[in-house]
C-alpha cells in the first residue's frame, strides 16, 4: 500500500469545514474563531498532521533546507563539521541534505546539480580534491543562491569563508619535529591544487627555512586524491624511503594521509618514533588509541560547521543583497603523543 500523507483536505472532510478555513485556522489568522482554531488544532495534532514542505516551499518561494557537500562523510573532520552545521541549522529551523564527492569532481557536479534542483535555499561546500574548475558554482553564484565554502575555499568567488589556519599548524608541527632532533623532515600532501594543500605545505616550508634546514623537493610529495586510495600513500611512502638519505620524520598534511603513513610503515617494520617520527592533520578520536598514539595538528571542525551555517543562514535571510563578505580563520591545536617524541635512532632502509 502507498503511504498518503494527511493533508488539510482530510481534516476539513472530517470536521465538516472548508479547506480555507483550515488552513486559515492551522496560520492563527485572526479571521477564524478560537473556537474554530482549537478545534483544528487538536485534530490535526491528534492525526500527526505536518505541513507539506514542497507546498511551503512553492508558496514562500523558500524550501527551508540547506545543501553540504563534503569530500568524505566517513572523514572524521567532515562528520563533525556535519554536526556543527545540523545544530545550527536545525535550531533556525533548516533541514540539511547531505552529498559526498568522494574527492571527484565529476561527482562534485552531479550532487550540485541534484541539489539545486531540489530548490534547497543555500550550499555548504567543501570542494573536492580534483577540482580545477569552479565555474558550476560561480555560475550559481552569480545567479543569487547563497554559498559557504569551508575548509577547501573558492577563493575566486566573493563570498563568506570559514578556514583553519593551516599554514600555522603545519608550522608548528615542523618546528616540534626540528626542535625535538628531527632533521630530515618529509611532507606528504593533499593534491596541490587545494588551498589547504597550499597553505599547509607553505607553513611546512617557513619552519625549515626559520631553522636554517634547506628544502628539498624530493621530500615533498602530493597525493592526488588526499590518501582516499591507499596505495597513492603507499607509493610516496615507498619513493620517500627510497631516498638515500631518507627522512627521519613524515609531517602528514591530511587526515587519511596521517592514517596511510603509519599503516604503511608499521607494514615495512619502520618503528614510529625511533626509526621514524610522524605528525599528521587529523580529528580522529581513534589516534590516541593506536600505537603508537599519534601526534596531530586537530582541527575545530564541529564549530566550523557551525559558523559557516551561522553565516550561510545571515545569506538566506537577509533583506538586501550581501556584499560585504569575510572569512573566518580558526587556530588549529597541536596534540603530541607518542608518534613525535624526542629522536631515538636513524631510519633504516626500506624493503
Amino acid at each position: 500500500m502507498k503511504f498518503e500523507a494527511v493533508t488539510i483536505k482530510d481534516i476539513a472532510k472530517a470536521l465538516g469545514l472548508s479547506t480555507s478555513t483550515v488552513s486559515r485556522a492551522l496560520r492563527d489568522s485572526y479571521e477564524i474563531s478560537p473556537e474554530t482554531k482549537k478545534l483544528v488544532l487538536e485534530y490535526a495534532e491528534k492525526i500527526n498532521y505536518h505541513p507539506n514542505p514542497i507546498a511551503l516551499s512553492l508558496k514562500e518561494r523558500r524550501s527551508r533546507s540547506i545543501g553540504v557537500i563534503v569530500a568524505e562523510i566517513a572523514n572524521s573532520f567532515f562528520s563533525q563539521a556535519i554536526d556543527g552545521i545540523e545544530s545550527i541549522a536545525y535550531k533556525n529551523g533548516y533541514n540539511v541534505i547531505i552529498s559526498q564527492s568522494r574527492e571527484s569532481f565529476d561527482r562534485e557536479v552531479i550532487n550540485l546539480h541534484y541539489l539545486t534542483s531540489r530548490s534547497i535555499d543555500g550550499l555548504i561546500v567543501s570542494v573536492a580534491s580534483e577540482t580545477k574548475d569552479f565555474s558550476n558554482f560561480k555560475e550559481l553564484h552569480d545567479r543569487g543562491m547563497p554559498i559557504v565554502f569551508f575548509d577547501r575555499i573558492v577563493n575566486e568567488i566573493p563570498t563568506h569563508k570559514v578556514i583553519v589556519d593551516n599554514y600555522q599548524g603545519a608550522y608548528d608541527a615542523t618546528r616540534h619535529l626540528i626542535e625535538n632532533g628531527y632533521k630530515l623532515i618529509a611532507a606528504i600532501a593533499n593534491n596541490e591544487i587545494l588551498s589547504i594543500t597550499r597553505d599547509r605545505v607553505a607553513g611546512y616550508k617557513a619552519a625549515l627555512a626559520d631553522h636554517g634546514i634547506k628544502e628539498k623537493d624530493s621530500f615533498i610529495k602530493y597525493c592526488a586524491h588526499g590518501g582516499l586510495i591507499l596505495t597513492e600513500v603507499e607509493q610516496v611512502v615507498t619513493e620517500l624511503m627510497k631516498l638515500k638519505p631518507g627522512p627521519d620524520a613524515i609531517l602528514a598534511l591530511g587526515d587519511k594521509l596521517t592514517t596511510g603513513s603509519l599503516r604503511i610503515l608499521k607494514a615495512n617494520r619502520f618503528n614510529v618514533p625511533d626509526d621514524i617520527g610522524l605528525i599528521g592533520f587529523s580529528n580522529s578520536d581513534t589516534t590516541e588509541l593506536i600505537e603508537p598514539p599519534l601526534s596531530i595538528i586537530k582541527q575545530p571542525a564541529f564549530e566550523m560547521g557551525e559558523i559557516a551555517t551561522d553565516l550561510l543562514i545571515q545569506l538566506i535571510e537577509s533583506k538586501h543583497p550581501v556584499t560585504d563578505f569575510e572569512t573566518r580563520m580558526l587556530a588549529p591545536q597541536l596534540i603530541i603523543r607518542g608518534s613525535a617524541k624526542n629522536k631515538k635512532g636513524k631510519p633504516i632502509p626500506f624493503s
